[in-house]
């Protein structure tokens, strides 16, 4: 009898006097109650094309590492890898004018090619007047403090470079941690260029790391834009490069990046599809209320 009562006079407030203990809770208490209201199920190919842009990270910092060697080892020529780093940088400006010649007009787009182009003609001149001093940056540090360096730069720029697509006519500022990514892997270029023995091949080095981790991620962003079969091209040409170039060096390292490749793109997503089942976040009307706010009228005012 009284539980009927206090059924039909509860109420979610303290101030008032009512029949009932503080601590009562009604039977109809928990009739909002709902489970992951917001989860949304990923699948498991859809997350390994998510995976894609960091795999083809890996595998830039891998080639990079096989042209070091071979420039070490005195097996690749610096003034042929000059020439491919130009052939190499048209072929990627020919895609980015490709991905924009629908979606920008005709005076925006001569005023970037003037602003690439001027651009372009001073890093190279830049990289060119520093090769000799770059040369003998670290002359009087040991090679194996270089290798732990070069290595734990490399591996702060993996952690902090942005994975996230870069949209069409995007005027948002890079995030710190994609810019202190970059910073990461050129320092990481320039202690590793020092340890050549010419000037031609530190200038070759340096100029094919500013396009490795300075402009090929932006290029790849643009890219995750796109259709997924592109995506899926060029990670398979990056990862097969990648193995050509290090496995005539180093078997050892060949399997270590075989090793990352497969965890990132294949056993991680299928980890994080089996984790969602554990996914369990109960809501209901004892959690406060969370205030909507109209971001696009706070942007506007």
């Amino acid at each position: 009898m009284y539980t009927e009562e206090w059924e039909a006079e509860w109420e979610r407030v303290l101030w008032k006097k009512k029949p009932y203990p503080d601590n009562y809770v009604p039977r109809s208490f928990l009739s909002s109650l709902s489970r992951n209201p917001n989860f949304r199920p990923y699948t498991y190919w859809q997350l390994v094309i998510l995976s894609c842009p960091i795999s083809q990270h890996l595998a830039s910092i891998f080639v990079f590492l096989a042209v070091f060697m071979r420039l070490q080892q005195r097996l690749l020529d610096p003034r042929a890898l000059v020439w491919m780093s130009a052939a190499v940088f048209l072929a990627g400006y020919m895609a980015w004018e490709l991905l924009d010649c629908s979606r920008v007009d005709g005076g925006a787009r001569y005023t970037n090619r003037a602003k690439a182009l001027k651009a372009s003609i001073l890093v190279f001149l830049a990289l060119m007047s520093l090769s000799p001093v770059l040369k003998t940056l670290t002359a009087a540090t040991s090679s194996d403090s270089i290798w732990a360096l070069s290595a734990c730069l490399f591996i702060l720029n993996a952690l902090l470079a942005d994975y996230t697509a870069l949209r069409p006519q995007s005027h948002r500022r890079e995030r710190l941690t994609s810019v202190l990514s970059m910073n990461a892997a050129i320092s990481s270029s320039v202690v590793l260029a020092s340890r050549l023995s010419d000037d031609i091949s530190v200038f070759g080095l340096i100029l094919f790391s500013v396009q490795a981790f300075a402009l090929f991620p932006m290029l790849r962003r643009r890219i995750q834009g796109t259709a997924r079969t592109i995506q899926v091209i060029l990670t398979v040409v990056l990862c097969g490069l990648s193995t050509a170039l290090t496995y005539p060096l180093s078997a050892t390292a060949t399997y270590l990046y075989l090793s990352c490749f497969i965890f990132v793109t294949f056993i991680a997503p299928g980890m994080l599809v089996w984790a969602q089942r554990f996914k369990n976040e109960i809501r209901g009307t004892w959690d406060p209320a969370v205030p909507k706010v109209n971001r696009r009228a706070s942007v506007s005012r």
